[in-house]
C-alpha cells in the first residue's frame, strides 16, 4: 500500500483500518517533520506542547507546521468524553469555545487503533524473540532473523506516529473546557443571575468624587512617577494608602486562618508549564501573562498558580484532606485588550497585591466548600460595611478551569455601578488532572459506585483531589471602594472599624495641612 510518503516504508507490513487512513492524511505533515527533527522519540515525555496558547488552533498549512516538542501530560479522561459527547459538545458551545470535539474523539479512536496495533506488532516480535532461542535449522534461523527485522522496522515506524498522535491528541483535547455545574445559567455576562444582595447604595448629600480625585487631595496615590518609572498602569502608593493596604493584608488573613487556613507567601515566579496546567494562556494572544525573555518562567497573575503547584505531582493522604491555604502575594497582569471608564486609576493595573483562598478537596465535597469559600467573602466585604451582590456566573463567563465561579460585584460610587471584586470557582478535577495532584481514599471514605474494589485488603485506587480557588482581597478594588463609599464631605475618609486595629487605631484619613 503506498501511502503517498516515504515515511511509511514499513506499510506493507500493516493492514490498517479506514480510520487509521484518514488519520494518517491529517498528520502526515506533522509525521514527515517530526522525523526530520527527532529520530529517536520517546513515547513517555511525548505527550504534551510547551505552551496551551498554540493548542486551540485549527489544524491548518500543515505543511508549515511541526507538532510542538512536548513535556507535560493531562490525564483526560477519554473515555468519559466518548460515552459523553453530546453533554461535553453542549458544553463547548454554551462557553463559546473554539475546541474540536470532533477531531478529539477522531484522534482518540485513531489512538486506540494504533495502539492495538502496536501491542500485536510487539506480541509478535516477542513471538520471534522466544523462537530464535530454540535449536533451529540454520534456514529457519535466517527466516526468523528477517522477519524479525521487518517488525522491529514496522514498530519502530508505528511508534513515531503514536508519538505525534499522542501529542496531537493533548494539543486538542486540553482546549476542551471543564464540563459546567447543570445550575449554571446559560450566555453571556448579562445572563448571570443574583444569588445574594447585600446592603444598599450609600447616600451622599454632596457631590462625591471617584477614587483619583480623593487619592490626590489625600495624598495617597502617584500615577504620575510611576508612569515615567514603569509605564502607564502603575502607582506609588503613599502615606495611610500603604497602612491601608497592609491593615487589609493582615486583617484577611488574620480572619482567613481563624477559619482553618493556612497562610502562605507564595513565589511570584513560576515555571510557564504550571501556568498551563493551571488553565492559563502564557503565550496566547491577549495573554494577561508576563513571560520572562529567554526562559520558561512566567510571572503570576495570581497566588492560585504557585498554590495549585505547591502539591503537584503528589499522592495526598486522604486523612490530611481537605487542605486550605490563605495566600498573599503580588500579582502582574498585562491586562491586554482592557480599555474604557473602568481602566481608571486602580481598577486595572499592571501590579497588585492579593490575598487568595484555596481547597484541595474530596471530590464529594467540593460543592460544599464552594459555598464555604464565597461564604467566606461575603462575611469579610460585610463587616467592612460594603453593598454588594454575588452573582452566579454564566457558562460565556466561566474560564476553562471552572465547573461553576461565583462573582462578588461591589457598589462603586465613582463608577455608578458596581464593579467585580472578588470570585470564587470551583475547578473540580480539571486542574488537578493537569498538576498530577491524587490521594488515596481510606476504605471508609471509598465512592461506593467505584468499579474497581480493593483486593487482599489492599489499598483503594487513587483519585484526583477537587480545586477550588476565590479572592479574599483584591487590594486595589478595596481600596477603590473603602475611598469612594467612606468619603465624607470635610474631604475625609472614615477607616472601617475591623482595620483600624492594623492601623495604629487611625480612624479616618484626613486631608492634609496645605504647605505655606
Amino acid at each position: 500500500m503506498n501511502t503517498g510518503t516515504g515515511s511509511f516504508s514499513s506499510a506493507s507490513v500493516i493492514c490498517r483500518p479506514p480510520s487509521q487512513i484518514r488519520l494518517f492524511k491529517i498528520l502526515t505533515p506533522y509525521l514527515s517533520a517530526f522525523r526530520r527533527k527527532d529520530s529517536s522519540p520517546s513515547l513517555l515525555h511525548a505527550i504534551s506542547p510547551p505552551s496551551i496558547s498554540e493548542q486551540c488552533s485549527t489544524i491548518s498549512s500543515h505543511e508549515e507546521k511541526v507538532a510542538p516538542r512536548p513535556f507535560w501530560k493531562a490525564a483526560i479522561d477519554f473515555k468519559w468524553m466518548l460515552d459523553n459527547k453530546e453533554i461535553v459538545s453542549a458544553n463547548i458551545r454554551n462557553r463559546n469555545s473554539t475546541a474540536n470535539l470532533e477531531l478529539v474523539i477522531e484522534l482518540y479512536e485513531s489512538f486506540c487503533s494504533i495502539q492495538k496495533e502496536v501491542e500485536r506488532l510487539r506480541g509478535e516480535r516477542n513471538t520471534v524473540s522466544n523462537k530464535m532461542k530454540e535449536r533451529l535449522e540454520p534456514s529457519v534461523r535466517q527466516a526468523l532473523v528477517e522477519e524479525g527485522k521487518k517488525l522491529k522496522e514496522a514498530l519502530s515506524a508505528l511508534e513515531d506516529d503514536l508519538v505525534v498522535l499522542i501529542n496531537k491528541l493533548q494539543v486538542e483535547a486540553q482546549c476542551i473546557p471543564n464540563i459546567s455545574h447543570s445550575d449554571v445559567p446559560i450566555g453571556g455576562e448579562e445572563n448571570s443571575v443574583v444569588r445574594n444582595l447585600v446592603g444598599k447604595p450609600p447616600e451622599f448629600k454632596f457631590t462625591t468624587k471617584d477614587h483619583v480625585q480623593l487619592g490626590k487631595e489625600l495624598d495617597l496615590f502617584d500615577f504620575d512617577s510611576a508612569a515615567e518609572v514603569s509605564g502607564a498602569k502603575f502607582c506609588y502608593l503613599k502615606n495611610e494608602a500603604v497602612l491601608l493596604e497592609m491593615a487589609l493584608i493582615n486583617w484577611t488573613i488574620s480572619e482567613v486562618s481563624k477559619r482553618g487556613f493556612t497562610p502562605l507567601i507564595t513565589p511570584e515566579i513560576v515555571r510557564s508549564s504550571v501556568v498551563e496546567k493551571c488553565g492559563f494562556q502564557p503565550r496566547g494572544e491577549n495573554t494577561q501573562v508576563y513571560s520572562i525573555e529567554g526562559s520558561d518562567q512566567c510571572l503570576i497573575g495570581t497566588a492560585e498558580i504557585p498554590v495549585g503547584g505547591i502539591h503537584m505531582d503528589s499522592i495526598l493522604p486522604d486523612s490530611s484532606l481537605p487542605l486550605k491555604y490563605v495566600a498573599y502575594s503580588h500579582c502582574f497582569r498585562t491586562e491586554a485588550g482592557a480599555a474604557g471608564s473602568a481602566t481608571r486609576g486602580l481598577y486595572r493595573v499592571h501590579q497588585f497585591s492579593k490575598v487568595e483562598m484555596f481547597v484541595f478537596c474530596r471530590p464529594e465535597e467540593s460543592d460544599l466548600y464552594h459555598e464555604e469559600l464565597v461564604g467566606i467573602e461575603e462575611e469579610l466585604f460585610t463587616s467592612l460595611g460594603l453593598h454588594f451582590k454575588t452573582l452566579d456566573m454564566a457558562t460565556g463567563d466561566l474560564g476553562a478551569p471552572a465547573y461553576r465561579k461565583f462573582d462578588v460585584e461591589a457598589w462603586m460610587p465613582g463608577l455608578g455601578r458596581y464593579g467585580e471584586v472578588s470570585s470564587a470557582s470551583n475547578c473540580t478535577d480539571y486542574q488537578s488532572r493537569r498538576l498530577g495532584i491524587r490521594y488515596r481514599p481510606t476504605p471508609s471514605n471509598s465512592p461506593p459506585t467505584s468499579s474497581k474494589k480493593a483486593k487482599g485488603g489492599a489499598s483503594p485506587p487513587t483519585q484526583f483531589v477537587h480545586t477550588l480557588n476565590a479572592t479574599a482581597c483584591a487590594v486595589p478594588r478595596m481600596i477603590i471602594c473603602l475611598l469612594e463609599n467612606f468619603q465624607q464631605e470635610d474631604g475625609s475618609v472614615i477607616i472601617p472599624e475591623p482595620l483600624r486595629p492594623f492601623m495604629g487605631s487611625l480612624g479616618a484619613i484626613s486631608p492634609k495641612p496645605k504647605r505655606r
